[in-house]
């Protein structure tokens, strides 16, 4: 069974394995030690939320991060935007982890009054796409080997 919770520093390195166990299946290289995940998605001041599932042995099996797009956004957000990322451990792909980690994120989203979430995406990342396609997310802009979908948030 799993549970759903706020990340929280100690569960930097288990987030931190499933971004290296990411790149091992994919190739696609991106930062991925432990206090990386503690700057960039837990302790992020820009961060709405961050959530990580957690299977039965206490172990992070995925987790989402939304942020707000400040004006120098890495991908082109627009400025007040939401950010979202997502990350589920390979061994857990067809659980329903995602789905379960997007309905926290959009209650945090809603919460927060963020009316719509960006998500950029790798060209290369047809599983990605299609993972924010069934979410309910729509592409707005392709650019730079990179597919930006938008989920506007219903209030």
């Amino acid at each position: 069974m799993l549970t759903y919770r706020d990340a929280q520093p100690a569960d930097a390195a288990g987030m931190a394995q499933i971004l290296r166990d990411i790149i091992a299946l994919t190739g696609r290289m991106r930062a991925s030690d432990a206090a990386y995940c503690l700057a960039t998605y837990i302790e992020n001041p820009a961060s709405v939320c961050c959530t990580v599932a957690i299977d039965g042995a206490e172990q992070v099996v995925g987790f989402q991060s939304l942020t707000i797009a400040g004006p120098d956004s890495a991908y082109g957000t627009p400025e007040g935007w939401g950010a979202i990322g997502t990350h589920v451990s390979p061994d857990a792909h067809g659980q329903g982890v995602g789905r379960a980690l997007f309905a926290c994120t959009l209650a945090a989203a809603r919460h927060a009054g963020v009316t719509q979430i960006d998500a950029s995406i790798g060209a290369d990342n047809p599983e990605g796409q299609a993972y924010y396609a069934a979410m309910g997310f729509q592409t707005w802009q392709t650019a730079n080997g990179r597919v930006q979908k938008v989920y506007r948030v219903a209030q």
